[in-house]
């Protein structure tokens, strides 16, 4: 996590209505040559001085497109570190990206450090040196720029939780240099052990998690731990495991658990949860999906249905308002404080900090990828990209 240092005093003890105005003024000075971009999970009095709203690879993706339509000099980026390295990877290097506080960081991200993963492909090629496999590197976009150059060095690709499936077979077939006669493809998932491990299962994979539940087939996956001496598995089970699994997680979809799911569906609720939730979460729901699946669900439900739906609480509580307009029932699968802390850093004080200090002429907090980096990210990214799913956005339904 960067360091940010304290605000003055004037912003401190501002109100919020003061700041909002504050806030308002800059915007109109510095008219199309400012981009404002918020995530999801910002609290509203954030998201009402976005320019465009979304998660953090469509934003990115929109701030590309848009900042060279507007004339955009600057974006600030209203969500936490590896989104706003993603914008400055994704947009022409003449747009400066800034991020309002320095420590709104992502602690998923923080769990798979360059050296640990250079460490861990080290090791993992040692166990597997005079076999026929090849280990492909797939990272959630959920990732510090340093993975994503990592990534796309070593021949593999990025992935969101719409197109995970779908970078999956892009792995499973050789990647972009295709599957060598008689070649095993081996895949090591980063850094979101739960977002793997729920799309290795539906693509047909025996997790450690279904061992766990009594299964008697062998567990084609394993969890790589980078604090133990070769993720804590032997030469033979990385050899085995078709699947390896980076020990990371989202400190807000690890909080739901599988009682919660059946409290909801006591309740007669639809559950519906994200795929950085835990395995047994998942299998126990009725749908999951990205958070872009998320909104579109409950867009599209049906005016009296029930949902429970397992994601952060700033954006269930904004689709849960607008969905009950249209008599749609919509609650938080837990009613425990399942936000997003780092992303809470970013409020109207911070926004207003940094616009008075581009106003003046002053760029602060820019984020700014270095250029060996980028490259190589943009590569990951890229071939994402070029794998990112059909615009239908229907929810999956858990058999």
């Amino acid at each position: 996590m960067l360091w940010q240092p304290s605000l003055p005093e004037r912003y401190l003890r501002a109100s919020e209505d003061e700041l909002g105005a504050w806030i308002d003024a800059r915007r109109r000075e510095l008219g199309s040559r400012l981009l404002i971009l918020g995530h999801h999970y910002q609290q509203d009095d954030v998201i009402r001085h976005a320019d465009l709203v979304g998660d953090s690879l469509k934003l990115s993706q929109m701030a590309a497109a848009e900042a060279p339509r507007r004339g955009a000099k600057y974006i600030v980026f209203c969500g936490v570190h590896f989104m706003a390295e993603t914008a400055d990877i994704l947009t022409p290097d003449d747009v400066e990206v800034i991020l309002p506080d320095l420590s709104a960081g992502c602690s998923m991200a923080d769990m798979a450090a360059y050296e640990d993963t250079v460490d861990a492909w080290d090791a993992i090629h040692e166990a597997i040196a005079g076999t026929n496999q090849r280990v492909i590197p797939i990272t959630y976009v959920n990732s510090t720029a340093a993975i994503k150059a990592f990534v796309g060095k070593h021949g593999g690709a990025c992935c969101t939780s719409s197109n995970a499936s779908r970078v999956f077979e892009w792995a499973l077939a050789g990647g972009g240099q295709g599957r060598a006669r008689g070649e095993e493809i081996k895949i090591l998932f980063l850094p979101d052990q739960h977002l793997g491990r729920n799309t290795a299962k539906a693509h047909g994979f025996v997790t450690e998690v279904d061992v766990e539940y009594g299964t008697r087939a062998r567990a084609e996956t394993a969890l790589w731990n980078p604090k133990r001496e070769s993720g804590g598995l032997t030469a033979a089970e990385i050899r085995d495991r078709k699947v390896l699994l980076w020990a990371g997680h989202c400190s807000v979809h690890k909080l739901f658990r599988p009682e919660h799911v059946a409290a909801a569906k006591k309740d007669g609720r639809t559950v519906l949860v994200h795929p950085e939730c835990a395995q047994e979460v998942v299998d126990l729901a009725d749908m999951r999906g990205s958070t872009e699946y998320i909104i579109h669900a409950i867009e599209q439900a049906m005016p009296g249905s029930s949902w429970a739906v397992g994601t952060e609480v700033h954006l269930v509580n904004r689709i849960a308002r607008a969905a009950a307009r249209r008599d749609v029932d919509v609650h938080i699968l837990s009613d425990c404080q399942c936000l997003c802390t780092t992303m809470y850093r970013i409020d109207q004080a911070h926004l207003a900090w940094c616009l008075d200090h581009l106003a003046a002429g002053k760029v602060v907090n820019r984020i700014s990828v270095h250029p060996e980096a980028k490259v190589l990210a943009r590569v990951a990214l890229e071939r994402m990209l070029a794998l990112a799913p059909g615009k239908s956005a229907a929810p999956v339904a858990v058999d």
